[in-house]
């Protein structure tokens, strides 16, 4: 049985796949998706039931992962924000309540925080 059922939410090709073999090594299930739309469908209840969230904040064409964060309080779900702008999404990060884990930093860790925050409960 899988250790955690995770959302990964990552524009980036390449670091969607290493969250998601960092998942798979720490034996959780990972639900990979790289937008919004897919994400909340996901969330809402068109895939597996999601345990903890790694979300990336800036998203291609101007996105940002609020609509998937906002979904996931509402669900008491907790996540982590995975970011490497910080500057840029601010005033948007502070309102958010999930913890942030700044970019670069490895797959690995990544995971082991948001298991962290799935066992403090968010």
């Amino acid at each position: 049985m899988a250790q955690a059922t995770i959302l990964l939410l990552e524009d980036e090709p390449f670091i969607l796949m290493d969250l998601e073999m960092a998942a798979e090594d720490l034996n959780c299930q990972p639900v990979p998706t790289s937008n919004v739309n897919s994400a909340l469908q996901i969330v809402k209840g068109s895939g597996p039931i999601i345990e903890v969230g790694v979300l990336d904040v800036s998203l291609g064409n101007g996105q940002t992962c609020e609509p998937v964060a906002r979904e996931l309080e509402r669900r008491n779900i907790p996540y982590i924000l995975h970011s490497g702008n910080l500057d840029r999404h601010n005033e948007l990060l502070r309102d958010l309540a999930g913890k942030l884990v700044p970019k670069p930093s490895s797959s690995d860790l990544v995971i082991k925080i948001a298991l962290e925050q799935l066992a403090l409960g968010g």
